[in-house]
This record gives structure tokens, sequence and C-alpha cells, in this order.
């Protein structure tokens, strides 16, 4: 047994957490209690993307995410780019640029049927936004069925973001109201990280592998290497990532993955799912009644934000 299956780095993958201060501060609270102190200073923390909309404080989680490397110097951490996170990114325009020199407007023709349904924005500088800053700023009202709630704003419920920076929905003002800091912590997100030699506990004992942490999955049946390398580009010429917001396609283990030691992790799906070494930890799904979770690695530990500590 060498030294990393030994004395394993805890590594904890923390669930979308869509603008609710309260349950984000409450889990980290949660997780401090739950890892010794020796652990957790030297942890890796994964956010998996998904920081904005639904919930009414995003300015507050955002400032809670980006002051975590001077609180906590010694932890890694990585903040993972959600469709949510590209999508109010790209309105702000602070989404990487295309990386052949096209313009977003490039972005638009594929979904351009859905325009009129989805109540694209189509207010100042409209023109040079990629297609899903258009629809994160678009108005959509009327019964999400996927989400069995009313939608707040728009298809991606981002009236509450607009609202917790202090400007009406759909206003051009936000791009002035988001501080200089929060803009630079969503220009910086990343769509994938890859981490060696991470330990996990299973029925065989514990396994030693790779980790993949990515939004809402991969592929199931396109190459892992080719997802990779775009994922890793920031690819914005892409007008929809199925990476950051597929659903039935990105669920299970790419097939490129199904014999190798690799642990994929994943938030997005609004549900909490842990099948071998695929992992999905989206318990809340920004509804403002479920928890907000986490799973710590190697020990598999689920720790949510309404756990109570034991006596």
């Amino acid at each position: 047994m060498d030294e990393a299956t030994k004395h394993p780095r805890s590594v904890c993958c923390i669930g979308d957490i869509h603008g609710y201060i309260n349950k984000l501060q409450s889990l980290w609270s949660n997780l401090q209690a739950h890892i010794p102190p020796s652990h957790f200073e030297s942890a890796l923390i994964i956010f998996l993307g998904d920081y904005c909309d639904r919930g009414s404080n995003t300015p507050q989680v955002l400032d809670f995410l980006i002051s975590l490397p001077s609180t906590y110097p010694n932890q890694t951490h990585v903040f993972l780019c959600g469709n949510h996170d590209l999508a109010f990114a790209a309105f702000l325009g602070v989404a990487p640029a295309p990386c052949d020199g096209s313009e977003f407007r490039e972005t638009w023709s594929e979904y351009e049927m859905n325009e009129e349904r989805e109540g694209w924005y189509k207010g100042e500088e409209y023109e040079r936004m990629h297609v899903q800053g258009r629809r994160w700023a678009g108005k959509m009202s009327g019964f999400n069925h996927v989400k069995k709630t009313e939608y707040k704003g728009s298809i991606y419920d981002a009236g509450p973001t607009f609202e917790s920076y202090g400007v009406p929905h759909g206003s051009f003002d936000l791009i002035k109201a988001v501080p200089a800091e929060h803009k630079k912590f969503l220009a910086d997100m990343v769509w994938v990280h890859e981490e060696d030699n991470v330990c996990i506990e299973t029925e065989e004992g514990i396994k030693q592998c790779k980790l993949i942490a990515v939004h809402a999955g991969l592929e199931k049946n396109r190459g892992v290497e080719e997802q990779l390398k775009y994922l890793k580009a920031r690819d914005t010429r892409i007008p929809k990532v199925e990476a950051l917001s597929g659903r039935k396609n990105v669920w299970e283990m790419p097939k490129d993955l199904d014999s190798c030691s690799t642990i994929l992790v994943s938030g997005h799906h609004g549900k909490l799912h842990t099948e071998g070494l695929r992992l999905i930890i989206d318990e809340g799904g920004g509804l403002e009644h479920n928890p907000v979770a986490a799973v710590v690695l190697p020990s598999m530990k689920i720790v949510r934000d309404t756990d109570r500590p034991s006596k």
C-alpha cells in the first residue's frame, strides 16, 4: 500500500448552491465538523458549479467562495462552471471569447426556433451575446413542468440573481451592478477538473483512482479525450455545452471510462446518485426546501446543510 492510499487526502465535492448562502454556510460548518481538522485544512474542495439563480443571495455566495483561498490557504479550491454560471457570464460579457475569433451571434442559429417561446433577451447589446446569455436574461413565465415550480423570470430562473444585485430582471444595468471581483470569478471558472491519486472506499476496500469533475457529466457515446479537449479549452463556439447542460446523455459513465479506475463526479441533475465510480451530487436542484449536499472522499460520506451535529 503506497503513501497516498495509507494517508489519503480528503476530497469534498459540493453540489449546486443556486444562490442559497445560508445553506452554503451550514454545509461548510457541517463539513468542518465531519472532517478531522488536519484533514480539513489540507482538503481538496471541488465546487461542482451553479452558484447563481433560483435562490436570492448570489452576491453573498460569490463573496463566500472568493474568500476561501485566503481563509483556508492550505486547501485547494476548484470552482467548476455550471450551465447557469456560463449563461450569467455570457450576459455580463466575461465568458471566454471564441478561440477562432468568431462572433457569439453565430451560436444563435441552431436554437433560433425557440427564441420567441423562450423570450430571449433583445435589449441593449444583445447582438454581441452568446445564445445562453440571451436565454438567461430573457423573459419566461408559467409553470416549469420539469422542476414543478413557476419560472422565476427566465428559462434559467435568473430573476432572483438580477434582484439580488438590485436591478430588475432583464436589465442591462446588471453589468454595472456586478462588482469586478464577481466578474473575475465568473471569467476564471474551469469547465473540467482532473485529479490523480484520489482514494475512494469500495466494496473491495480503498481504491486509488483518477477523478474527473464536470458539472453535468461526459457524453456516453463520444470519446472522452475529445470532450476533455474542448472542456479544457472552454470552447464557447458551442451553443449548448452538453458536459455542462446535458441530461440523459451525460448521466452514465462514458464507454471509454467503463474499464478505467476513474471517478466521474457531477452536480446539475437535481438528484443524489452514486453508482460505482459515477457520482452525481445535486440533492438540492436549486429548490428552496431541498438540502445542498456534498460527498467526502475517500469515505463516500454524504454531508448536507440540514445535518444536525451529533450530541
